[in-house]
C-alpha cells in the first residue's frame, strides 16, 4: 500500500494517537472538512428548510411539491457519484475539484432565476448536485485515505464532521439573509462559500502525498499512474464482500434517514409539545459527532467490523427505548435519540474506512462512488417506503420495530467480512471495467 508519510519517527499522544500524520496533513483535514460542508448535499440540504416558505409564498407552489425537490438533489448525487471517481482518475482530483467549485457557485447563482414552473426548481436541484460532484464524499475521503494510514479512521471522522458544521451554521445564516433581503440572497450566500471559503484552500493546499522517488513517474504522468495497491474496479464489483458491505450499510442508512426525517413528529405523537420534542431531538447532533469521533478512533486500533457491529447495534436499542417510552420518560427518550445518533455518526465513517481497508486505494474513487450511489438511493427511497408504512398503520411504532432489527442485522452482517486483505503492489489502476 502507498505509504503517504515517512515512518522513521512517530509522535504519540497520551491517548495512543500518532500525531506524525496530523502534523504533516492537518491542512488536508481542514480543507476536506470545509469542502464537505459546502457540498450541495450539505449546504443546500440544511439551507432548504429556511427557504421553503419564501419560495411557497413567491411562486404559490405546494409544500409537498417543494419537499420533492430534495429527491431530485439526491438523484443528481446518485448519477454524479458514478462519474466523479472516473474523472478524478482521468484528470486528477485537484483539477476536477477546482472546476466543480466554480460550477457549483454558478449553479447557485442560476437558482436565483427560478421560473414560475416548479420544474425549474427540480431541474436546478438535479444540476446543482451534478455541478457539485467534485466536492462529494468520494473526493474528500479519497484524499484523506491517501494521506492517513495509522490514523485513517480518526481523520475520516474529523473530516466527515463537516456536515455537522453545515448543520450548525448554515440554517441561521440563510434565515438571516432572507430576513434582511429575500430568498435570492440565500442562493447568493451559498454561491460565495465555494469560491471564498474553499477554492483558495484547494489551490494552495490540495495535493496527493509524495511517492518514494524510485517509484515516481515523469512529471507529465497522471497521478493515477503512481504505484498503488488494492482491487481494480472489475475485481471489486465481482467480490461478494463488496456487495455485503453495500447492502448492510444501505439498510443502516435507510433507517437513519427515516428516523432523522421523522424524529420530531415521532416525539410529538407521544404527546410532547413542539419545543420539547425539538429539544429532545437536538441531542441527536451531539451524539452524531460523538459517535463519529469515537468510532473513528477505535477502528484505527481494533478490527473495524467488530467496532461496527457494536456501534450500529446501539441504534437498535435506541429504537426499543423510543418505542416503549412515553412523554413522561424524557430521559429515556433522550437516550434513545442519542443511540440512534451514534449509529448515524458511525455509518459514513465506517463506509469510507471499510472500502479502503478491504479494497485498497487502487480504484477507491470508483468503488466508493458505487457505494455512495447505492446509499444515496436508499436515502431517497426510504422516506417514501416508511411513509407508506406509516400511512397503513397510523403510527411510528411499526417503523421502530422494523428499523431496530435492520440496525442489528446490518451491523452483525459486517462481521462476515473477515480479515483485512493484503494486496500485492500493482501499477496504474485499470481504465476499464
Amino acid at each position: 500500500m502507498t505509504q503517504p508519510l515517512p515512518t522513521s519517527s512517530h509522535t504519540a499522544h497520551g491517548l495512543g494517537i500518532d500525531l506524525t500524520e496530523f502534523k504533516s496533513a492537518w491542512r488536508i483535514v481542514i480543507l476536506a472538512t470545509l469542502g464537505l460542508a459546502i457540498n450541495s448535499n450539505s449546504s443546500m440540504l440544511y439551507a432548504y428548510g429556511a427557504m421553503m416558505v419564501p419560495l411557497q409564498q413567491t411562486f404559490d407552489w405546494d409544500r409537498a411539491d417543494l419537499q420533492s425537490a430534495v429527491s431530485f438533489m439526491f438523484l443528481g448525487s446518485v448519477v454524479a457519484s458514478q462519474i466523479v471517481g472516473w474523472l478524478n482518475l482521468r484528470f486528477g482530483m485537484k483539477r476536477v475539484t477546482v472546476i466543480s467549485l466554480c460550477m457549483l457557485s454558478l449553479a447557485f447563482i442560476a437558482m436565483t432565476r427560478l421560473g414560475p414552473s416548479i420544474v425549474t426548481l427540480y431541474l436546478g436541484f438535479f444540476l446543482m448536485s451534478m455541478a457539485s460532484m467534485g466536492t462529494m464524499h468520494v473526493t474528500w475521503t479519497h484524499l484523506v485515505n491517501l494521506w492517513f494510514e495509522r490514523n485513517r479512521g480518526l481523520a475520516l471522522a474529523l473530516v466527515l464532521s463537516g456536515t455537522g458544521l453545515a448543520a450548525m451554521l448554515i440554517p441561521s445564516a440563510v434565515n438571516a439573509v432572507i430576513s434582511q433581503w429575500n430568498w435570492q440572497a440565500a442562493f447568493w450566500l451559498l454561491a460565495t462559500l465555494p469560491m471564498i471559503l474553499v477554492l483558495p484552500l484547494v489551490l494552495a493546499w490540495m495535493k496527493e502525498p509524495a511517492r518514494p522517488p524510485a517509484r515516481k513517474h515523469s512529471e507529465s504522468a497522471s497521478s493515477a499512474g503512481a504505484v498503488v495497491t488494492g482491487a481494480s474496479l472489475r475485481e471489486g464489483v465481482r467480490n461478494p464482500r463488496f456487495w455485503l458491505l453495500n447492502i448492510a450499510l444501505s439498510m443502516i442508512v435507510a433507517c437513519v434517514v427515516t428516523l432523522v426525517t421523522n424524529g420530531v413528529p415521532l416525539l410529538r405523537d407521544k404527546g410532547l409539545e413542539a419545543g420539547d420534542a425539538a429539544r429532545i431531538f437536538g441531542s441527536f447532533g451531539l451524539s452524531l459527532i460523538l459517535g463519529r469521533v469515537v468510532v473513528g478512533y477505535l477502528v484505527d486500533r481494533l478490527w473495524a467490523p467488530g467496532v461496527a457491529a457494536v456501534a450500529l447495534g446501539l441504534p437498535a436499542l435506541g429504537c426499543l427505548l423510543l418505542g416503549i417510552s412515553d412523554a413522561n420518560d424524557s430521559g429515556w427518550l433522550v437516550l434513545g435519540v442519542m443511540l440512534v445518533g451514534i449509529g448515524a455518526g458511525a455509518e459514513f465513517d465506517l463506509a469510507a474506512f471499510l472500502v479502503s481497508r478491504y479494497f485498497g486505494m487502487r480504484d477507491y474513487g470508483r468503488l466508493f462512488g458505487i457505494h455512495l450511489g447505492l446509499i444515496t438511493l436508499a436515502s431517497t427511497l426510504a422516506p417514501w417506503l416508511f411513509g407508506q408504512l406509516y400511512r397503513s398503520t397510523g403510527s411510528y411504532q411499526t417503523t421502530l420495530w422494523v428499523c431496530g432489527p435492520m440496525f442489528l442485522f446490518g451491523g452483525l452482517a459486517l462481521l462476515s467480512l473477515g480479515r483485512y486483505p493484503i494486496f500485492e503492489r500493482k501499477t496504474a489502476p485499470d481504465q476499464t471495467l
